[in-house]
């Protein structure tokens, strides 16, 4: 029995370690400037798969219903005009593969001023060639929070469980919904809530007295993206970035129940865009400001 007690502790601290340990980021890269005067305030992204060094953008309120395809050193390449729908409020931009095909689902979730009864969420085929086109969606799906407005500025989508997930933005903490993805176009659905996230680091006392107004907002999370083998759904605020990592077929409310990995990153004006590289590791961020720093955040090796 000696033998055995020394096990013990070791065998309880592994299982209390928490599904993502070593796993760890390295530093921020700056991949590329935005300087185009179409890319003035992007507030999703995504990265292709089907295009290598292309990535999907769009911007907040105030442009066309269009999505604009850059290189992966921020370099406009062509322009996407969505038809028959609005930008009320687009505010993130998730890609996912489902019986071999790309999709994009855009998010027309934002809502400054909690008054939209009811949102958008518009998919379509990612394009097969980068160039000027036009598209229609192949559905839009409209729905409501089940409990009044709310602002939501992060959406992503996880293919092999057939959801689509929704992240409110001033809600401390933050709360986490579903949607069916396979939800019809028609009726008005009614977003399921499903949990809280854990490890969102709030204002500090500090924050709030150099910068009354924009210390309240640094942690509001203002992105998402899960990655293609489903397995990490990174979220992203005005300070930093964090990744949970999803442990066997559980749901997606233990796992943000669990705390995060904290992925900082130089600061930014508004970090308000984030995604997941092919290789379901590497994350690109990028601002609503122009000229915008396109970051690259490659996973530390070995990991």
């Amino acid at each position: 029995m000696r033998l055995l007690r020394p096990a013990v502790p070791l065998l309880l601290l592994c299982l209390c370690l928490p599904a993502h340990a070593g796993e760890r980021w390295d530093e921020a890269e700056l991949a590329g400037l935005v300087t185009d005067a179409r890319l003035d305030e992007i507030s999703g992204l995504v990265v292709s798969h089907l295009h290598p060094g292309v990535l999907w953008v769009h911007n907040d309120s105030g442009d066309d219903a269009v999505l604009y395809a850059m290189s992966d050193s921020g370099t406009h390449l062509a322009t996407v005009e969505i038809e028959g729908v609005r930008n009320i409020d687009w505010e993130d931009l998730a890609g996912f593969e489902r019986d071999g095909r790309r999709y994009l689902l855009i998010a027309d979730t934002g809502d400054n001023g909690g008054i939209r009864q009811t949102l958008w969420l518009h998919l379509v085929e990612e394009p097969a060639e980068v160039r000027d086109q036009r598209v229609r969606p192949l559905r839009s799906i409209q729905f409501r929070w089940p409990d009044g407005p709310r602002d939501c500025e992060a959406v992503a989508v996880d293919a092999q469980r057939g959801e689509i997930l929704l992240i409110s933005k001033k809600r401390t903490p933050p709360e986490l919904f579903r949607l069916p993805l396979d939800a019809a176009a028609g009726p008005v659905h009614v977003a399921e809530p499903i949990g809280r996230l854990t490890g969102i680091a709030q204002p500090t006392p500090d924050d709030l007295q150099r910068n009354p107004v924009f210390g309240r907002y640094r942690a509001q999370i203002t992105a998402a993206d899960i990655s293609a083998d489903g397995r990490r759904l990174a979220v992203l605020n005005y300070r930093t970035a964090y990744v949970y990592l999803r442990q066997g077929d559980e749901g997606w409310d233990r796992t943000v129940a669990r705390p995060p990995v904290e992925v900082p990153y130089p600061w930014l004006p508004q970090a308000e865009a984030i995604g997941f590289g092919p290789d379901g590791r590497t994350l690109w961020v990028a601002s609503e400001k122009r000229p915008t720093p396109l970051l690259r955040v490659p996973p530390q090796q070995g990991d």
